[in-house]
């Protein structure tokens, strides 16, 4: 088990095997100049407090075992399990996270957050097709997690990598020692007792062949295997990635209804209080179910009025306000039913009622707040709603309201005049070479005027320079989007192509580019661009550095998975034996296009 070594407030306490709660302890007994604390008299909320304290500060072992007194106190609380699935999960114990995180969806399979954990603990096994599985289920639920969708993108990639690694691994199967030994070039390695044990290993698990594959042995016998030319070929490498652990959530439990316990036979006639109370109520709720009979009927006068009976009939009848408060909302009467909302809120509280009905309230407040287009009070009793009770509707208008909010804070901001401002200054500092400062004004540019595309090619040149190539790219695309016949953006993606030494791709983006330079005027600088395409390509494929460019290009997934697939190897081996094959081949685009992959990694030579 991996070790760690346990620090509180910046002092090094001592080492700790994993998850050792009884370790743990007895470091915090002897290190700290007062006894570890006695937390038996402590609520959940105060032990989940101190867990998230001791987990920001990176004290994982100290939060485990907060979150575990925490439990023992709450054990219903999905939280709780949450959180220390979190914690064992920063400790690498994978298998214990994967425990907590399972009970986590078991008490609340509602809740999206457990899904996460799920999927992080599943990631950290290795079990990518099931940590795929969990993110999807969180997305089922509440589609818009960007964790989860971050999570489900990262496992589909291992998951994917991994199963173009088995499409090679599994060329050492059947009787591999024989054909090693009719080989020629092959067969003195036999006599080498670590290759041979090489080869049993990938034998008896494909996937081995990723610890494997740096040693030039191993690649020249993949490499005859496949029934190609040992020296042409390169060989790669996988690198087992861990999923980044997320930060543990400070999200309140949402208080549980009270169950009550059957209620023993009345041993004696009811005292006069008792029965005058149940006479109220139900003359409250005949007045109410009235009220609720022309509600339906859009009767919302007689409705209100009876509404006012019920509740005078009975005030602790809450739900009576909060039928009212509908009335008015129907009424157009914004202002009164958020009054209304908030005084069923207060009483509630006051009564302890059942929290859906709270939740209820503070959504009618949101909806109300809504239609007086003050948005951002009612994503604030949204939010408030969504912490009482999970309603999908809720949830849903909270989004909806949230982007209404976004966008109207950014057509508000909108400002052409000051957008050419900002890219002039840009424009300046461009020249100059300071293309951090002249990156946050071309974005001040776009955030007063995101409808003119100059702006965000004019910022893809900056990320260019500083080689954030993906933010490039992006901006590129957004140009293109606004106006098809941008020619700068084309220019621009083939920059970005060459950065990425995909000079294929390259040369095609300058022909797609001279195809929208209708006038010319951009002639020279593409020509300029393609001239450095050709000549990278000749640059990969020229026999002084073939050696390396091979090794780094095994050492790209895409290549290694095109070259795990058994259809390519067939492909290449034909395209070897006989070239003409290679253009009936290019006819299919799913073919051409990897197989230009191949070219612009220098696997295949076109000279």
């Amino acid at each position: 088990m991996p070790t760690f070594i346990l620090f509180r407030n910046g002092n090094e306490l001592g080492k700790v095997v994993g998850a050792d709660i009884a370790q743990v302890e007895k470091l915090v007994a002897a290190n700290l100049t007062v006894a570890y604390p006695d937390t038996a008299g402590w609520t959940a909320e105060q032990l989940k407090a101190a867990g998230n304290k001791e987990f920001s500060a990176g004290n994982h072992p100290v939060a485990v075992k907060y979150f575990t007194d925490a439990i023992s106190k709450d054990p219903k609380n999905h939280v709780l399990y949450s959180n220390r699935s979190a914690s064992y999960a920063s400790m690498r114990n994978y298998t214990k996270a994967l425990i907590d995180a399972d009970e986590t969806v078991k008490i609340s399979p509602n809740w999206a957050k457990g899904y996460s954990r799920k999927g992080a603990a599943l990631h950290g096994l290795g079990e990518y097709k099931e940590a795929v599985e969990a993110y999807k289920a969180g997305l089922a639920i509440e589609p818009t997690n960007a964790l989860l969708t971050k999570g489900l993108e990262e496992a589909e990639s291992r998951l994917e990598d991994s199963e173009g690694a088995d499409g090679l691994g599994k060329l050492f199967g059947g009787d591999v020692f024989a054909k090693i030994a009719g080989n020629p070039k092959l067969s003195s390695f036999l006599a080498q007792p670590d290759y041979v044990t090489k080869i049993a290993e990938i034998q008896k698990n494909p996937k081995n062949i990723n610890v494997y594959m740096q040693d030039p042995r191993i690649m020249n016998t993949m490499m005859a295997l496949m029934g190609l030319d040992a020296t042409a070929m390169g060989q790669d490498d996988f690198e087992a990635s861990r999923p980044a652990e997320k930060e543990v959530e400070e999200v309140k439990s949402a208080p549980k209804p009270a169950t009550k316990a059957k209620e023993p036979e009345p041993m004696e006639v009811e005292d006069e209080e008792t029965r005058e109370k149940k006479e109220k109520r139900a003359a409250s709720d005949k007045a109410k179910d009235a009220g609720n009979a022309l509600y339906k009927k859009r009767a919302f006068t007689d409705a209100l009025a009876k509404y006012n009976e019920a509740f005078e009939l009975d005030e602790t009848n809450v739900t009576v306000l909060t039928n009212k408060a509908a009335v008015l909302f129907e009424m157009a009467k914004y202002e009164e039913c958020i009054k209304v909302c908030d005084d069923a809120v207060e009483k509630g509280r006051e009564l302890r009622v059942d929290f859906k009905l709270i939740a209820k309230a503070f959504a009618r407040m949101g909806n109300a707040y809504s239609k007086l287009n003050d948005h951002k009070n009612a994503i604030k009793f949204y939010e408030k709603s969504l912490s009482e009770h999970r309603t999908p509707d809720v949830l849903t208008k909270l989004r909806e309201t949230e982007k209404l909010q976004k966008q109207l804070e950014k057509e508000a901001y909108r400002n052409p005049e000051l957008a050419d401002a900002a890219r002039e200054i840009g424009n300046e500092l461009f020249k100059k070479h300071d293309y951090v400062e002249a990156v946050k004004h071309y974005t001040e540019a776009i955030k007063r005027n995101d409808a003119d595309p100059r702006n965000f090619s004019n910022r893809a040149a900056c990320y260019i320079k500083l080689m954030a190539l993906p933010e490039a790219d992006k901006d590129c695309d957004e140009a293109i989007k606004l106006d098809g016949g941008f020619v700068k953006a084309y220019i621009r993606k083939a920059s970005i192509l060459m950065a990425k030494r995909d000079y294929s791709k390259a040369m095609d983006m300058c022909n797609e580019a001279k195809e929208k330079d209708v006038e010319g005027k951009h002639t020279t600088e593409i020509e300029q661009v393609m001239l450095k395409a050709y000549q990278g390509l000749n640059e990969v494929q020229s026999g002084a550095n073939r050696e390396d460019t091979l090794k780094r290009a095994m050492n790209d997934p895409e290549v290694q998975k095109i070259m795990g697939d058994p259809v390519m190897q067939s492909i290449l081996q034909q395209m070897q034996e006989d070239p003409a094959a290679a253009r009936d081949h290019m006819k299919n685009p799913q073919i051409a296009a990897k197989i230009r992959t191949l070219i612009n990694a220098g696997i295949i030579s076109t000279r």
